[in-house]
C-alpha cells in the first residue's frame, strides 16, 4: 500500500511541520482536503508534531468562570445568554462566594489560568472588583473576557490584577451580532499596546460557514499576534436560530484546529480546541478550557452542572492523549 501524498499538499506540510507560516492559500488548500483522505491524516501529524515540538508536553487547562446569566440585549444569534433564546428569564450574577469557591477549586486542580467571562451589559466596574479580590485570593493568572474595552479600561484590568484578556472577531460578525469586526480589532490592539496579553479562538464555526472566512480568522489572530488560537464549534441550544445549520462533528473540528496550528507556525505559545475532546490533542491543540458559571453553549445557569467539564476531567483527558498538565503554563 502505498502512502504517497499529493506533491502539493506535501510541500506545504513540510512547510508547517518546521514551523513556517502558511499562507492563505496554503491554508485554503488544506481546509478543502476530503476528510477520508490520507492527506488529512498527514496534515493532522504534522500540526501534532509542531505542537509537541513546540509546547514541550505541556497541557494546558483554562478555566472559564461564567459571571452571570441574563436575556442579553445583544442578541447574538449562536448565544444562549439572549433574550431571543428564551431560556433565562432574569438577570442573575452568581455570589461572589461561588465565585471564589470556583477560583479556589480551580487552582487546587492546577488551572492555568481563571477566564472571568460576562455578558455585554454586565458592569465592568464589577468585573474589576471580582478581579481585585481574586487577585487576594488565589494566585492563578486572571483572563478577562468581556466587552470591547478602550485604553483607560485596559489600564484598570491591569491594574485590578488581570494578566490577559480573551477577545474574538467571531463568524459573522456584524450579521449574526449586532457588533462591527472593526470595533473588535481596536480592541485586540488595545490589548497590545496596554500590555494584556491576547486570547483568541476562531468561532463559533458552524457547517454554513466557508473555508475563506474561517480562514482569514486564523490570518487575523497570527497577525495581531494572538498569545493562544485554535478552533471552537459552534454548540446549538434547544431552540438555537442556528439549529437548522446543524453542527460540525468532532473529526471536522479537529481537522481546522490542525490548518489553524499550521497557520500560527512558532508565533504561539498554546492551542486550543473546545469543547473538550480527544482527537485534536493529536492535530495540534493542547489546550482546553474547564467551565463553570454562565456558558453561551448551555441551557443551564451553571454550566459545570450541565456541558461543562471540571479541570481534573480536562487533565485526565490531557493525561490520556501523553500531554502533562502538571507542567508550568507556556502561556502566563
Amino acid at each position: 500500500m502505498s502512502w504517497k501524498l499529493s506533491i502539493t499538499v506535501e510541500e506545504i506540510l513540510k512547510k508547517g511541520r518546521d514551523g513556517v507560516p502558511l499562507s492563505r492559500e496554503e491554508a485554503l488548500t488544506l481546509m478543502q482536503l476530503d476528510l477520508e483522505s490520507r492527506e488529512t491524516y498527514a496534515l493532522m501529524e504534522s500540526a501534532n508534531h509542531l505542537s509537541r515540538a513546540q509546547f514541550g508536553e505541556k497541557g494546558e487547562k483554562h478555566m472559564h468562570i461564567g459571571l452571570n446569566v441574563e436575556p442579553c440585549p445583544m442578541d447574538c444569534a449562536f448565544c444562549s445568554l439572549t433574550r431571543q433564546s428564551g431560556l433565562f428569564a432574569e438577570k442573575r450574577e452568581f455570589p461572589l462566594e461561588n465565585i471564589l469557591a470556583w477560583a479556589r477549586q480551580g487552582e487546587a486542580e492546577g488551572a492555568d489560568a481563571l477566564n472571568l467571562m460576562a455578558t455585554g451589559t454586565f458592569s465592568f466596574t464589577r468585573l474589576l472588583e471580582i478581579g481585585r479580590r481574586l487577585k487576594q485570593e488565589v494566585s492563578t493568572p486572571l483572563v478577562a473576557n468581556a466587552r470591547d474595552i478602550n485604553h483607560v479600561e485596559g489600564e484598570q484590568l491591569l491594574d485590578a490584577g488581570f494578566v490577559g484578556f480573551y477577545h474574538a472577531v467571531r463568524l459573522g460578525e456584524g450579521t449574526d451580532t449586532p457588533f462591527k469586526p472593526e470595533r473588535r480589532i481596536q480592541t485586540i490592539r488595545v490589548l497590545h499596546d496596554v500590555g494584556l496579553r491576547w486570547a483568541n479562538c476562531v468561532e463559533p464555526v458552524g457547517p454554513e460557514h466557508t473555508a475563506e472566512e474561517i480562514v482569514d480568522l486564523m490570518l487575523l489572530a497570527r497577525r495581531e499576534k494572538a498569545t493562544y488560537s485554535g478552533i471552537m464549534r459552534r454548540i446549538n441550544f434547544p431552540g438555537s436560530p442556528k439549529e437548522p445549520f446543524g453542527m460540525i462533528s468532532e473529526r471536522r473540528m479537529a481537522q481546522m484546529v490542525a490548518v489553524s496550528r499550521l497557520v500560527m507556525g512558532d508565533t504561539v505559545k498554546a492551542h486550543c480546541t473546545h469543547e473538550p475532546h480527544s482527537l485534536s490533542l493529536v492535530a495540534g491543540a493542547n489546550l482546553f478550557f474547564p467551565e463553570v458559571g454562565s456558558s453561551p453553549r448551555d441551557g443551564q445557569a451553571d454550566t459545570g452542572k450541565g456541558r461543562g467539564r471540571s479541570v481534573a476531567h480536562c487533565a485526565t483527558m490531557l493525561r490520556e492523549m501523553e500531554w502533562n498538565p502538571d507542567l508550568p503554563s507556556n502561556c502566563f
